[in-house]
């Protein structure tokens, strides 16, 4: 058997005896149904840091980001910045839920919702939100990774196959040990998912010849690329302008590329949407404090991941093209192309074949199938952990908002622990199967499925606004919100276009569907929370607000800082990753011309997201820790009770 094919079984069962460990220690300590959904409200510091950073960045991270960034160069690069704006949401709204959980005894968001709301509706939407979030991003997940079993064992195992076989270990650890198990398993996720994104990116680099050999290489594609921006400059390395107005994406491609100044926008809040998702909330309150919250979001996401992405999934998406993946760029430039990529291609040329740049991370890790065949069973096992971190947190979490929101609320309200685990690992069962079978009928459409789910996941920022924030927000705007952005989302993505035969297109105007979900969620939420205004209503929201408004409000002394932060934050969001952006295509050289980038040899776009990604680090910073938005309060949390569904809470009485 080939060496590589035996390693890679070797590091893959050794894995996956560590996954099924922590399913069987994790089984063995959920004693309660809390113990079971929650940990017990004990993950400690380190655990949550490093699982929840594998649970933001998922097998596309390490698989799809670089080659959508191969193919579509440096303006697709922005989406790299979903290493900040992935924990800015978390920033906003963690802390403020990990209060409410441990003061009032919530397990699941629908439970805080509903009880905050004083409204079922409300929960049932949650848990839609979750369902067709969770579905499809795992379906997305499972599929990769059949197909990374497919290419590596050198078709030996098919697509489906390698599916199942990761569906059932994941299955097996999820629920025996519920969101312990996954905690602890993501920890090790975490190290492999960044590990592997970093030893790619080294691999590719040193494939191309170094870091000179790579900046005019890419010097050498921006010359050569036909594709050309409004302003005449290479697509690889400009974006196309603030935003274009045309009929949409899927009636008639913007010049010179998708990735406007505003879709980059509205596509990172998108993004936003995997931390307001409702599986997040579930994180929060699985917490024992607050205290995990800024590391995770500050030095582990922003830091750690946006090092990893800037640099090295850079380096292995623009690095590609001299590596043999652009077989029209050999050609014109033998000269710079090290074609290591054409075995594991096998002579596709992925500018040629949409949708096979997922091939690419495949291929790279091919490369070391004679020199180091035990590297491509490890790198395998990188890949597998970062597809599995993320359906599996999603897997555990939906698998209790179907038992509590749905089960103990609605059919049997005296569920037991014993029952409730019971039925928690049966949705777990349900929620693979439903994965699995999107995953084999959709496959065609299972990557705008995926898109489709983190859009939805966002739309759950107005509800968050209002039970962290703003207690103007009622129960009837955020269910016509919610509706209304569910809605706006789907007849903006391809499925809703071709299903209802829209004559907009797929993200009209260059704008995200998620921006144009957000418009009409919130903006219709405010316009009917005016008008639905009631005093009693509003008395028992703000049983809540008085609370964090008595353990989370800034001290006097900091007070002064709030306007900083607001003008750093709008700033960083306009320049960063807004329409500002658009400045970085040529203010550290000219695009056109090599030898007038100055920065290390960069294009001036790499250098203007370099400098703007270390500035969001200290956005998120200032934020997190000086804002002390994501830091422990000063005055102790007290829990009323340890659980809302074993004890009845009125949350209108005096605290």
């Amino acid at each position: 058997m080939d060496p590589k094919i035996v390693w890679l079984f070797v590091f893959v069962g050794l894995y996956w005896a560590y996954c099924i460990f922590w399913g069987i220690k994790g089984a063995l300590s959920a004693k309660t149904a809390t113990d079971y959904f929650l940990a017990g409200r004990k993950i400690s510091l380190w655990v949550f840091v490093l699982a929840a950073t594998a649970t933001s960045f998922s097998g596309w991270t390490f698989m799809g980001h670089p080659g959508l960034l191969y193919r579509d160069g440096f303006q697709y690069a922005y989406a790299s910045f979903y290493a900040i704006t992935i924990p800015f949401t978390g920033v906003i709204f963690l802390k403020r839920q990990w209060m409410l959980g441990k003061r009032f005894g919530f397990v699941t968001p629908g439970e805080m919702l509903s009880t905050y709301f004083k409204s079922d509706a409300v929960r049932l939407l949650v848990v839609l939100v979750a369902l067709v979030f969770s579905v499809p991003y795992l379906g997305l997940q499972l599929r990769a990774s059949g197909f990374l079993f497919n290419v590596l064992t050198d078709g030996m195992l098919g697509v489906e196959v390698g599916m199942w076989l990761l569906s059932a270990v994941v299955f097996i650890y999820v629920a025996s040990g519920g969101l312990r198990a996954v905690a602890y398993v993501d920890t090790v996720q975490c190290i492999l998912l960044a590990g592997g994104i970093i030893i790619i990116g080294v691999i590719s680099l040193n494939a191309v010849g170094g870091w000179d050999k790579l900046n005019e290489g890419i010097g050498l594609l921006a010359q050569f690329d036909p594709k050309k921006t409004p302003d005449g400059y290479s697509h690889y390395i400009a974006i196309p302008g603030v935003i274009q107005f045309v009929a949409g994406l899927g009636v008639e491609n913007p010049v010179g590329g998708a990735w406007t100044g505003i879709m980059v926008l509205t596509y990172m809040f998108a993004l936003m949407g995997i931390h307001s998702a409702p599986a997040f909330t579930m994180w929060a309150f699985s917490n024992h404090s607050p205290k995990p919250f800024a590391p995770q979001q500050v030095w582990a996401s922003s830091l750690g991941i946006g090092f990893c992405l800037f640099f090295f999934t850079a380096m292995q998406g623009l690095g590609a093209h001299l590596l043999g993946a652009d077989t029209a760029f050999m050609a014109a430039h033998p000269e710079a192309v090290n074609n290591v990529l054409g075995q594991g291609l096998n002579g596709i040329d992925l500018m040629k074949s949409p949708g096979k740049q997922g091939m690419l991370v495949p291929a790279l890790i091919y490369t070391m199938s004679e020199t180091a065949p035990w590297l491509v069973g490890l790198l395998s096992v990188c890949a597998l952990a970062a597809m599995q971190s993320t359906g599996a947190a999603y897997m555990s979490t939906a698998g209790g908002m179907l038992t509590r929101d749905l089960l103990k609320r609605f059919l049997i309200p005296n569920a037991s622990h014993s029952t409730q685990k019971l039925f928690g690992r049966a949705g777990v069962g349900v929620i693979v199967l439903a994965a699995l079978v999107v995953a084999t009928t959709a496959t065609d459409a299972l990557v705008l499925l995926g898109g489709l789910a983190v859009a939805y996941g966002f739309q759950m920022w107005p509800s968050l606004i209002a039970i962290c924030w703003w207690p103007f927000l009622t129960r009837q705007g955020i269910v016509v919100g919610l509706v209304l952005g569910l809605v706006a989302v789907t007849l903006t993505e391809s499925i809703g276009v071709k299903t209802f035969d829209t004559p907009w297109g797929r993200w009209p105007w260059t704008i995200h569907s998620a921006g144009w979900g957000i418009f009409f969620n919130l903006g219709s939420a405010i316009i009917v929370s005016y008008m639905t205004q009631n005093k009693e209503e509003l008395a028992h929201r703000m049983t809540f607000h008085n609370f964090l408004r008595e353990h989370a409000s800034l001290p006097a002394a900091k007070r002064s800082l709030i306007p900083a932060a607001w003008i750093i934050t709008l700033t960083w969001f306009f320049f960063g990753i807004g329409p500002g952006a658009v400045i970085g295509n040529t203010i550290f050289g000219n695009p056109t011309d090599p030898t007038t980038w100055f920065v290390f040899g960069m294009p001036s776009i790499w250098a203007w997201q370099v400098i703007w990604w270390l500035l969001g680090v200290f956005m998120m910073w200032f934020l997190a820790y000086k804002m002390e938005l994501s830091t422990v309060p000063e005055v102790e949390v007290v829990a009323l009770q340890e659980d809302i569904g074993d004890i009845h809470l009125d949350v209108d009485r005096p605290s």
